[in-house]
Protein backbone atom coordinates (compact mmCIF):
# COMPACT_ATOMS: atom_id res chain seq x y z
CA UNK A 1 0.00 0.00 0.00
CA UNK A 2 1.23 3.03 -1.28
CA UNK A 3 0.76 6.71 0.49
CA UNK A 4 1.58 9.70 -1.38
CA UNK A 5 2.58 12.65 0.96
CA UNK A 6 2.28 16.14 -0.72
CA UNK A 7 3.69 19.24 1.60
CA UNK A 8 1.75 22.33 -0.05
CA UNK A 9 2.75 26.00 1.02
CA UNK A 10 0.39 28.96 0.47
CA UNK A 11 3.12 31.89 0.43
CA UNK A 12 0.39 34.94 0.66
CA UNK A 13 2.58 36.89 2.05
CA UNK A 14 1.02 40.33 2.37
CA UNK A 15 -1.59 39.69 -0.39
CA UNK A 16 -4.38 38.28 2.53
CA UNK A 17 -3.97 40.82 4.48
CA UNK A 18 -4.36 43.67 2.20
CA UNK A 19 -7.36 41.75 0.73
CA UNK A 20 -8.68 39.07 2.65
CA UNK A 21 -8.40 40.75 6.21
CA UNK A 22 -8.46 44.15 5.08
CA UNK A 23 -5.96 44.95 7.19
CA UNK A 24 -3.09 47.37 5.60
CA UNK A 25 -1.61 49.30 8.94
CA UNK A 26 2.08 48.42 9.68
CA UNK A 27 1.63 45.66 12.20
CA UNK A 28 -0.42 43.50 9.82
CA UNK A 29 1.77 43.98 7.33
CA UNK A 30 4.68 42.86 9.05
CA UNK A 31 3.00 39.21 9.84
CA UNK A 32 2.56 39.14 6.26
CA UNK A 33 6.45 40.01 5.44
CA UNK A 34 7.54 37.49 8.47
CA UNK A 35 6.24 34.58 5.88
CA UNK A 36 8.69 35.72 2.97
CA UNK A 37 11.42 37.28 5.26
CA UNK A 38 12.05 34.42 7.39
CA UNK A 39 9.41 31.43 6.97
CA UNK A 40 10.08 31.03 3.48
CA UNK A 41 14.32 30.59 4.33
CA UNK A 42 13.29 28.46 7.26
CA UNK A 43 10.99 26.07 4.96
CA UNK A 44 13.31 25.96 2.37
CA UNK A 45 16.08 24.64 4.78
CA UNK A 46 13.96 21.99 6.32
CA UNK A 47 12.81 20.47 2.63
CA UNK A 48 16.13 20.65 1.77
CA UNK A 49 17.99 18.27 4.57
CA UNK A 50 15.01 16.34 4.55
CA UNK A 51 15.14 15.87 0.65
CA UNK A 52 11.60 16.07 -0.29
CA UNK A 53 9.48 17.88 -2.83
CA UNK A 54 7.13 20.02 -1.71
CA UNK A 55 4.44 22.76 -4.12
CA UNK A 56 4.34 26.04 -3.30
CA UNK A 57 0.95 27.97 -4.48
CA UNK A 58 2.30 31.89 -4.36
CA UNK A 59 -0.26 34.29 -5.60
CA UNK A 60 1.25 36.85 -8.42
CA UNK A 61 1.41 39.86 -6.01
CA UNK A 62 3.62 38.16 -3.77
CA UNK A 63 6.17 37.17 -6.48
CA UNK A 64 6.34 40.70 -7.43
CA UNK A 65 6.61 42.20 -3.60
CA UNK A 66 9.48 39.39 -3.08
CA UNK A 67 11.19 38.39 -6.13
CA UNK A 68 13.94 36.10 -3.92
CA UNK A 69 12.04 34.61 -1.99
CA UNK A 70 10.03 32.88 -4.99
CA UNK A 71 13.06 32.57 -7.10
CA UNK A 72 14.72 30.48 -3.82
CA UNK A 73 11.92 28.23 -3.92
CA UNK A 74 12.25 27.64 -8.00
CA UNK A 75 16.10 27.14 -7.59
CA UNK A 76 15.34 24.06 -5.31
CA UNK A 77 13.41 22.35 -7.24
CA UNK A 78 9.69 23.55 -5.80
CA UNK A 79 6.59 23.31 -7.66
CA UNK A 80 5.02 26.96 -7.82
CA UNK A 81 1.15 26.76 -8.48
CA UNK A 82 -0.77 29.42 -8.55
CA UNK A 83 -2.96 31.42 -6.37
CA UNK A 84 -4.49 34.23 -7.71
CA UNK A 85 -2.97 37.67 -8.21
CA UNK A 86 -3.79 39.18 -4.67
CA UNK A 87 -5.43 36.81 -2.82
CA UNK A 88 -9.17 37.53 -3.22
CA UNK A 89 -11.95 35.05 -3.82
CA UNK A 90 -13.40 34.41 -7.33
CA UNK A 91 -16.70 34.66 -6.04
CA UNK A 92 -18.25 37.55 -6.87
CA UNK A 93 -16.36 37.79 -9.82
CA UNK A 94 -17.64 38.02 -13.46
CA UNK A 95 -16.06 35.57 -15.84
CA UNK A 96 -13.56 38.36 -17.33
CA UNK A 97 -12.49 39.68 -13.75
CA UNK A 98 -11.63 36.30 -13.09
CA UNK A 99 -10.40 35.64 -16.11
CA UNK A 100 -7.94 38.82 -15.92
CA UNK A 101 -6.92 37.79 -12.49
CA UNK A 102 -5.58 34.49 -13.46
CA UNK A 103 -3.50 36.30 -16.30
CA UNK A 104 -2.32 38.67 -13.94
CA UNK A 105 -1.36 36.02 -11.52
CA UNK A 106 0.74 34.02 -14.65
CA UNK A 107 2.45 37.02 -16.09
CA UNK A 108 3.91 37.96 -12.36
CA UNK A 109 4.96 33.61 -11.89
CA UNK A 110 6.42 33.86 -15.51
CA UNK A 111 8.04 37.03 -14.99
CA UNK A 112 10.01 36.51 -11.62
CA UNK A 113 9.78 32.60 -11.58
CA UNK A 114 9.99 31.58 -15.46
CA UNK A 115 7.25 29.41 -14.58
CA UNK A 116 3.62 28.38 -16.47
CA UNK A 117 1.87 27.38 -13.44
CA UNK A 118 -0.52 24.00 -13.79
CA UNK A 119 -2.04 23.77 -10.57
CA UNK A 120 -4.09 26.09 -8.57
CA UNK A 121 -5.63 26.67 -5.78
CA UNK A 122 -8.03 29.35 -4.61
CA UNK A 123 -7.83 32.33 -1.77
CA UNK A 124 -10.00 30.69 1.03
CA UNK A 125 -10.67 27.57 -0.76
CA UNK A 126 -13.72 29.03 -2.29
CA UNK A 127 -14.29 28.47 -6.42
CA UNK A 128 -16.79 30.61 -8.54
CA UNK A 129 -19.16 28.78 -11.06
CA UNK A 130 -16.64 29.62 -14.06
CA UNK A 131 -13.20 28.67 -12.39
CA UNK A 132 -12.87 25.29 -12.97
CA UNK A 133 -13.87 26.01 -16.80
CA UNK A 134 -11.73 28.70 -16.99
CA UNK A 135 -8.58 26.48 -15.47
CA UNK A 136 -9.47 23.55 -18.06
CA UNK A 137 -9.09 26.28 -20.69
CA UNK A 138 -5.63 27.78 -19.42
CA UNK A 139 -4.47 24.36 -19.42
CA UNK A 140 -3.97 23.57 -15.68
CA UNK A 141 -3.31 20.25 -14.96
CA UNK A 142 -5.45 20.14 -11.20
CA UNK A 143 -6.60 22.18 -8.79
CA UNK A 144 -6.66 21.82 -4.89
CA UNK A 145 -9.38 24.06 -3.59
CA UNK A 146 -12.80 21.34 -3.19
CA UNK A 147 -13.47 18.70 -0.07
CA UNK A 148 -15.56 16.08 -1.48
CA UNK A 149 -13.00 13.40 -0.77
CA UNK A 150 -10.25 13.24 1.97
CA UNK A 151 -7.45 10.65 0.73
CA UNK A 152 -8.52 10.37 -2.70
CA UNK A 153 -7.77 11.97 -6.17
CA UNK A 154 -10.75 13.13 -8.29
CA UNK A 155 -11.89 14.75 -11.29
CA UNK A 156 -14.11 17.66 -10.30
CA UNK A 157 -17.60 18.40 -11.66
CA UNK A 158 -18.33 21.71 -13.86
CA UNK A 159 -21.92 23.84 -14.11
CA UNK A 160 -23.85 22.11 -11.18
CA UNK A 161 -26.61 24.10 -10.62
CA UNK A 162 -28.45 24.80 -7.37
CA UNK A 163 -31.72 25.58 -8.22
CA UNK A 164 -34.41 27.64 -6.07
CA UNK A 165 -35.86 24.73 -4.56
CA UNK A 166 -32.71 23.56 -3.29
CA UNK A 167 -32.56 20.76 -5.67
CA UNK A 168 -29.07 20.22 -7.09
CA UNK A 169 -28.60 19.49 -10.70
CA UNK A 170 -24.75 17.99 -11.21
CA UNK A 171 -22.79 19.03 -14.08
CA UNK A 172 -20.17 16.52 -15.85
CA UNK A 173 -16.64 15.92 -14.81
CA UNK A 174 -13.77 18.14 -15.59
CA UNK A 175 -10.44 17.29 -17.23
CA UNK A 176 -8.81 18.29 -13.57
CA UNK A 177 -7.89 16.58 -11.19
CA UNK A 178 -8.72 17.29 -7.33
CA UNK A 179 -6.37 17.21 -4.70
CA UNK A 180 -9.21 17.49 -1.45
CA UNK A 181 -7.90 20.06 1.26
CA UNK A 182 -9.52 19.86 4.77
CA UNK A 183 -8.75 22.75 7.47
CA UNK A 184 -8.21 20.13 9.92
CA UNK A 185 -4.91 19.91 7.74
CA UNK A 186 -3.95 23.38 7.44
CA UNK A 187 -2.03 25.21 9.66
CA UNK A 188 -3.74 28.64 9.81
CA UNK A 189 -6.61 27.44 11.81
CA UNK A 190 -4.84 25.70 14.19
CA UNK A 191 -1.99 28.78 14.78
CA UNK A 192 -2.87 31.77 13.61
CA UNK A 193 -4.05 34.22 16.16
CA UNK A 194 -6.50 36.94 15.05
CA UNK A 195 -8.24 38.11 18.37
CA UNK A 196 -12.04 36.50 17.40
CA UNK A 197 -13.25 33.21 16.76
CA UNK A 198 -13.02 31.50 14.91
CA UNK A 199 -9.27 32.28 14.48
CA UNK A 200 -7.82 32.34 17.95
CA UNK A 201 -4.72 30.12 17.03
CA UNK A 202 -1.81 29.98 19.36
CA UNK A 203 -2.25 26.20 19.87
CA UNK A 204 0.37 24.28 20.61
CA UNK A 205 2.97 22.31 18.10
CA UNK A 206 2.97 18.80 19.65
CA UNK A 207 -0.91 18.83 19.76
CA UNK A 208 -1.33 20.11 15.93
CA UNK A 209 1.50 17.41 15.12
CA UNK A 210 -0.49 14.65 17.12
CA UNK A 211 -4.04 15.64 14.96
CA UNK A 212 -1.91 15.77 11.12
CA UNK A 213 -0.16 12.44 12.46
CA UNK A 214 -4.03 10.65 13.21
CA UNK A 215 -4.85 11.63 9.70
CA UNK A 216 -1.77 10.82 8.41
CA UNK A 217 -1.67 7.60 10.04
CA UNK A 218 -5.39 6.78 8.96
CA UNK A 219 -4.51 7.29 5.32
CA UNK A 220 -1.33 4.88 5.14
CA UNK A 221 -3.37 1.89 7.25
CA UNK A 222 -6.91 2.17 5.49
CA UNK A 223 -6.84 4.00 1.92
CA UNK A 224 -4.98 1.68 -0.84
CA UNK A 225 -3.03 4.29 -3.02
CA UNK A 226 -3.81 7.53 -0.53
CA UNK A 227 -2.91 10.79 -0.97
CA UNK A 228 -2.48 13.19 2.13
CA UNK A 229 -2.01 16.78 1.38
CA UNK A 230 -1.36 19.28 3.88
CA UNK A 231 -1.92 23.06 3.59
CA UNK A 232 0.48 25.22 5.28
CA UNK A 233 1.81 28.70 5.46
CA UNK A 234 5.26 29.86 5.80
CA UNK A 235 3.99 32.91 8.09
CA UNK A 236 2.74 30.49 10.36
CA UNK A 237 4.45 26.92 10.07
CA UNK A 238 8.12 29.18 9.79
CA UNK A 239 7.65 30.05 13.78
CA UNK A 240 10.65 27.94 15.20
CA UNK A 241 8.96 25.25 17.52
CA UNK A 242 6.22 24.65 14.64
CA UNK A 243 9.36 23.90 12.15
CA UNK A 244 10.43 21.32 14.55
CA UNK A 245 7.49 19.70 14.69
CA UNK A 246 6.99 19.94 10.58
CA UNK A 247 10.44 18.37 10.53
CA UNK A 248 9.47 15.32 13.19
CA UNK A 249 6.44 14.56 11.54
CA UNK A 250 7.80 14.16 8.10
CA UNK A 251 10.75 12.17 9.91
CA UNK A 252 8.28 9.65 10.68
CA UNK A 253 6.35 9.79 7.59
CA UNK A 254 9.60 8.82 5.81
CA UNK A 255 10.36 5.82 7.95
CA UNK A 256 6.72 4.13 7.05
CA UNK A 257 7.79 2.07 4.14
CA UNK A 258 5.66 2.46 1.13
CA UNK A 259 5.50 6.27 1.80
CA UNK A 260 6.75 8.82 -0.84
CA UNK A 261 6.72 12.31 -0.67
CA UNK A 262 6.12 14.08 -4.27
CA UNK A 263 5.11 18.00 -5.90
CA UNK A 264 1.17 17.73 -6.69
CA UNK A 265 1.95 18.28 -10.39
CA UNK A 266 4.05 15.11 -10.69
CA UNK A 267 1.56 12.91 -9.12
CA UNK A 268 -1.13 14.73 -11.32
CA UNK A 269 0.35 13.53 -14.07
CA UNK A 270 0.89 9.53 -12.90
CA UNK A 271 -3.28 9.99 -11.75
CA UNK A 272 -3.97 11.22 -15.68
CA UNK A 273 -1.85 8.58 -16.98
CA UNK A 274 -3.69 5.87 -14.70
CA UNK A 275 -7.18 7.05 -14.68
CA UNK A 276 -7.39 8.62 -18.41
CA UNK A 277 -11.02 10.88 -18.90
CA UNK A 278 -13.29 8.60 -20.86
Amino acid sequence: MKTTVHLSFDLDALSSWITSFKQTSPTPISRGEFGARVGVPRVLDLLHRLQVPATFFVPGHTALTFPEAVRAIAAEGHEIAAHSFLHASPVGMSREQELNDFIAAEEALKQVAKVKPIGYRSPAWDLSVNTLSILAERGYLYDSSLMADDYRLYRPRINDEVQSDGRVVFGPNSSLVEFPVAWELDDFVYFQFMGKPPLNGLRSAEEVGAIWWAEFDYCAKHVEGGTFTLTMHPEVIGRGPRIVMLERLIQRMKAIPGVQFSRMSETAERYNQSMPMA
